[in-house]
């Protein structure tokens, strides 16, 4: 991992009520704090700073950007919480991986674990990995790179990245997977672009999004 340097802007506010807080968390910004005091500065500290009674739902990788939300009380996390672990929150992302995607839709079901000599890194096991599923879509593409929509059906650690790696696209920018020139880009370039869910006061569906910023 590169040395931790967290982007100095706030995060976006996109919605907050009595019950829910939804932002844009950017990218390099860690979603919890990790060990150590130099890894202490994360979404949930400095969305805690505005919203002190707000409480961790889900997470989002340190590189990726977009939408998360946050439960401001104890019964609004347990509801969202148990939303996620139904896998009835359905999140939509975007991404740009490397070379030309084909087919233009498919779905990738392979089980991961961690690669435990190399973690954080996760890897495809189909002895002792978690069930995975991602669905994809190319929106449009060049010989060189595919934009493209990752649906996620499961919330397995680096899902995303490490099933479009198995495809032979690594996402643009990745500084655990890519390699050669997908490697040099500015950032990771995968982003939760929408999560749609119930609200935790009377079940309504809600939808919230945050446009891609590349």
């Amino acid at each position: 991992m590169s040395d931790y340097a967290p982007p100095d802007a706030p995060p976006e506010i996109l919605h907050d009520d009595h019950e829910i807080l939804v932002v844009c968390k950017p990218a390099g910004l860690l979603s919890v704090p990790g060990k150590g005091a130099h890894l202490s500065d994360c979404l949930l500290s400095r969305v805690q700073e505005a919203f002190p009674t707000a409480l961790l739902v889900h997470r989002l990788d340190r590189d990726t950007s977009g939408v998360m939300i946050f439960a401001l009380t104890p019964h609004a996390q347990r509801h969202l919480g148990l939303q996620f672990e139904k896998r009835q929150a359905k999140k939509s992302y975007v991404a740009r991986v490397a070379g030309e995607l084909a087919p233009r839709t498919g779905t990738v079901d392979l089980p991961l674990t961690v690669d435990w000599p190399n973690r954080p890194l996760q890897k495809v096991c189909h002895e002792t990995g978690r069930a995975a599923l991602t669905e994809w879509r190319v929106l449009r593409q060049t010989a060189e790179e595919s934009r493209v929509r990752l649906l996620p059906k499961t919330g397995r650690s680096h899902q995303l990245r490490v099933h479009m790696l198995v495809l032979g696209h690594p996402i643009l920018g990745d500084p655990l997977y890519a390699t050669g020139a997908a490697h040099d880009h500015p950032r990771l370039m995968l982003h939760s672009e929408e999560l749609r869910l119930r609200h935790p006061d009377g079940g309504a569906g809600v939808k919230f999004r945050a446009k891609a910023p590349f």
